[in-house]
Order: structure tokens, then sequence, then C-alpha cells
């Protein structure tokens, strides 16, 4: 950040009085501008013994399967937002269930929420964000192709508990690791 989205002038980077992080301060109109972690939903859709995956049409990781999910907007709670991710990515009509897993991405300043869901019916097509939308059993799913390792957890998380029948919320953090060359 470079201006002040209230007044346009100048930031600086400083810890204002209490506080103890740096922030985009402007001192002409005194605006303390706060930037916080971004919250990705989604929906773990079932059919049978199947799970709705989509294949993204958008960077990153163009043409990598993943749970319909995305950017929660303003003004929709948490559920409203992974079920119009649903309907944008995958036309699908659901019935939306509890909360399923959190995970935090601090390194990208996001938390991704997927609920459970179910599919009402069979009439689903990729949105304009997907390539495809497809229903994949445990054995079916394309583990190297998955799009991020959110996803990939949570597909884990989700097979794992249907062998029990117990769905414990489910939470972890993803802490970046440099690859090795």
């Amino acid at each position: 950040m470079k201006y002040c989205s209230a007044c346009g002038s100048p930031v600086t980077l400083e810890i204002p009085a209490g506080d103890n992080r740096e922030r985009h301060c402007c001192k002409p109109c005194g605006a303390i501008h706060y930037e916080n972690p971004k919250l990705v939903l989604g929906t773990v859709t079932v059919w049978e013994d199947k799970v709705l995956l989509c294949k993204r049409a958008i960077e990153p990781r163009y043409g990598y399967w993943t749970l319909p999910a995305g950017f929660m907007e303003n003004g929709e709670s948490t559920g409203e937002g992974a079920a119009r991710e649903t309907r944008e990515e995958a036309g699908a009509q659901i019935d939306l269930g509890a909360l399923y897993s959190i995970i935090d991405v601090p390194h990208v300043h996001q938390v991704h929420l997927f609920f459970h869901a179910r599919l009402l019916n069979l009439h689903f097509e990729p949105g304009t964000e997907s390539l495809e939308a497809r229903l994949f059993s445990e054995d079916e799913i394309p583990w190297q192709s998955i799009a991020f390792r959110t996803v990939e957890q949570t597909l884990r998380w989700y097979f794992e508990d249907r062998r029990t029948g117990n769905f414990p919320l489910r939470s972890s953090a993803i802490r970046y690791e440099a690859r090795k060359r």
C-alpha cells in the first residue's frame, strides 16, 4: 500500500501506539489500515460414494483439480459463501451441511473453511472458473493433480472419516516449506 484509501496521502509503515505490528499509517488523516487474512470457503460435496471436484480454468494452478471453493464476499455468511462458490464453480445444487475443516495458511494470509454438502441431483456443469466438474470415488482422485494442499488434506480427512463414519471438525495449519532442489 502506498496511498491512503481514505484521503489519498502517502502512507508509512510503522507500529501505531498501543499496537504490536507494523501497519500502513496515514499521518495527515490518522487512518490506520489493517490487513487481515482472507477467508476461502468451499464444500466437500458428495453423491453416494463420490466427491465433486472442479478442474481450474484460472490461475493459480490452472488445469489442476480442486474442491469447489473461493473467497468470501462481503455481506454473506461463511455457509452462504461456500454454497455460492459451489454453484459458481460447478453449477451444483446442494444441501449444505456442517463445517468440516478449517486450515490456516499463514504464509498467504488465508484461512480455508470447507463444509459438508450433499449433491441434490446430477445436473451440474463447470462454471466460468472451471474447465470441468466431475464426481470421483476415492480410488479415482487425481492426487498428483490436486491444486492446493488444503484441498488434499481435506479430501484425505474426508475419506479417512468416511471409513469410520465419524466426521469431527478438523483443523490444522499449513506452513510454507521451501522446496529442496
